[in-house]
């Protein structure tokens, strides 16, 4: 079938100066703006006090902050952890599943004792600075280190820190909508424990909640700021963007991922009006098209889930030179940001000592209680299209790229339009002997790599091919036409590393955190391979969402050999954006008589 495609070409209306900060010119285009709401962000997480050697886990929800509902509008969040110098410890970007993130962080060992602050947020929430931002206090104690001084009494830096304790919140406990029990409350080292949780308000509790399991004697757990306590504190949080005309703002990303740069040309000057092709390369590669504006800016929205780090980004004139640089997004004014004042005593000295050494046998055996990291939607590179395959080991081999078009390929070939270089030409696939005839030429990928000039492709060496794949049909791609898209798949997918276009620049940047499944320790089966593994996990059980949806369900966790209480913990929201914290307490020893 004869299919005509248009990819889409975004087209910058207004000025990228080097971020992703836009000037609002105009009262219609503020009122525009306006109409878009605000958003706020709450972080379900492992804290507040986390040891070196430890992973911080973290569940985020991001709501729009007019209906207190989880948000549509940005398709990325980003988590960060912040030192009391205002630098950034770690800044993850994660891509938000129906306003619901996730993900971690080992704290390595260089990671120095003292008080952090973790923050939420998503390129939108920054317009309206710092207030709109989720905050919580995280104490990290490093006992590796001989510099403890930031968690010592005679700490000097009062200027930057908050007189706030690490100190029980109160907690609004609400059973009436969604509860939970378990079989007993006093456990043996390595019980299974059953978690029964019950939804008692039907489509009223339906709603998404984080599950947790946590020894509770670890300096400070009361502290965590759970989703009531949340609740109250952003209740007045900005519901609309604050900026007037003239003033700068971030882009909300809700298409995706916001990807953007600058062309200039040989003088510096803006490169106007210049197709430029973004590609990501691999055996699942993705494809952008578009055009710079008035600036020499490009943007375009990364929406599907890419498997690599790395873009080209390429101007496919070749009658001047241009140089491609990747915008930056601007950080967060963190001037205002103030710190925890939290001071470590003696009798903290068997605590540390204890649950470091636990540590450190939990982390010996990593390996042998891994997480998984799930794969993530497969892309489809040729959205839908079933491309005529051909491996190249099952017909004669040809030495150049041309000459095994002209003998193997025989729906593509070298062309000529009558002017200029000549170019792959794709048969049209006819379904009606009315179709027009044209001579567009074709998309030419090599290992997912945009080829501008299929000129300088001629007497690649075909020895290196694995296959070719060709998709027939016809294709609208930042105003222009193409016939068909012809990929190649070299052995090694490796041709990025020889690529050397002229008007090419190869960008890194960072991917989004992956999705894990996170593992969850069981002693059910006989003679099991863990009866002679030391089991000292201080964190049982962690889910980050359980979106619930129907009455009942029903978890499974084991006790680890830590004695001592521990707490479960569902904290949550509603559909409805409704706060929702539940606690309960057992006990684990060496032997229970319940």
């Amino acid at each position: 079938m004869n299919r005509i495609i248009v990819l889409s070409l975004v087209f910058l209306m207004y000025s990228l100066e080097g971020s992703s900060q836009y000037v609002v010119k105009t009262p219609s285009e503020l009122e525009s703006l306006k109409k878009l709401p605000q958003e706020k962000m709450y972080i379900d997480h492992t804290g507040p006090v986390v040891f070196a050697g430890e992973y911080f886990y973290y569940a985020l929800y991001c709501f729009n902050a007019q209906s207190n509902k989880l948000t549509n509008i940005s398709r990325l969040a980003y988590v960060a952890l912040v030192n009391d110098e205002k630098e950034y410890v770690f800044e993850h970007k994660l891509k938000m599943q129906q306003g619901l993130g996730q993900g971690d962080f080992f704290i390595s060992a260089n990671v120095p004792s003292g008080t952090y602050k973790l923050l939420g947020y998503t390129q939108w929430m920054k317009n309206n600075g710092l207030t709109q931002v989720f905050k919580d206090d995280i104490v990290i104690i490093n006992p590796y280190l001989a510099d403890q001084s930031k968690l010592l009494s005679g700490n000097t830096k009062e200027s930057n820190k908050s007189k706030e304790a690490l100190s029980p919140k109160n907690k609004a406990i609400d059973s009436s909508t969604v509860a939970f029990s378990i079989d007993k409350t006093s456990y043996s080292k390595r019980e299974k424990v059953k978690l029964s949780l019950k939804n008692y308000k039907g489509y009223l509790g339906n709603g998404a909640y984080t599950v947790k399991v946590m020894n509770k004697e670890y300096l400070g757990k009361d502290s965590f700021m759970d989703a009531t306590n949340y609740a109250d504190a952003y209740f007045n949080t900005e519901g609309q963007l604050k900026q007037q005309v003239g003033d700068s703002l971030f882009l909300p990303e809700q298409r995706g991922e916001l990807f953007y740069g600058k062309v200039t040309d040989a003088n510096g000057s803006p490169a106007v009006d210049k197709p430029v092709v973004i590609s990501i390369p691999g055996k699942e590669f993705l494809l952008k098209f578009s055009r710079t504006d008035d600036d020499g800016n490009f943007y375009s929205y990364l929406r599907k889930d890419y498997k690599v780090s790395t873009a080209v980004v390429q101007v496919e004139d070749e009658s001047a030179k241009y140089d491609i640089k990747k915008g930056t997004i601007g950080d967060l004014d963190l001037s205002e940001l103030t710190f925890l004042d939290y001071t470590l005593s003696a009798e903290d000295k068997e605590t540390i000592a204890a649950r470091s050494v636990h540590n450190q046998i939990e982390n010996h055996f990593f390996q042998v209680k891994p997480d998984s990291i799930l794969q993530g939607d497969s892309i489809d590179p040729f959205d839908g299209g079933i491309p005529e395959t051909l491996i190249l080991d099952e017909y004669t081999r040809f030495p150049t790229f041309e000459e095994t078009m002209v003998e193997i390929v025989t729906n593509a070939g070298y062309r000529n339009g009558g002017k200029g270089d000549d170019y792959v030409k794709v048969a049209q696939d006819f379904e009606t002997y009315d179709e027009e005839f044209n001579n567009f030429p074709s998309i030419i990928l090599i290992d997912g790599v945009f080829i501008p000039n299929h000129e300088k492709i001629r007497t690649f060496d075909a020895r290196n091919i694995e296959k070719i794949s060709l998709i027939r049909d016809k294709f609208v791609l930042g105003g222009s036409e193409y016939q068909g898209i012809v990929s190649v798949e070299t052995f090694n997918g490796d041709y990025l590393e020889t690529h050397a276009y002229e008007n090419s620049s190869v960008i890194n940047f960072k991917k989004s955190e992956p999705i894990k499944n996170y593992y969850n320790q069981s002693y059910d089966v006989e003679a099991n391979e863990f009866s002679r593994i030391p089991d000292y996990r201080s964190l049982l059980f962690w889910k980050p969402h359980v979106v619930i949806d129907k009455n009942s369900y029903e978890f499974e966790f084991f006790t680890s050999d830590v004695e001592g209480e521990y707490e479960i913990m569902l904290n949550g929201f509603t559909s409805y954006g409704k706060p929702i914290t539940l606690t309960k307490t057992f006990s684990v020893s060496e032997n229970t008589m319940n």
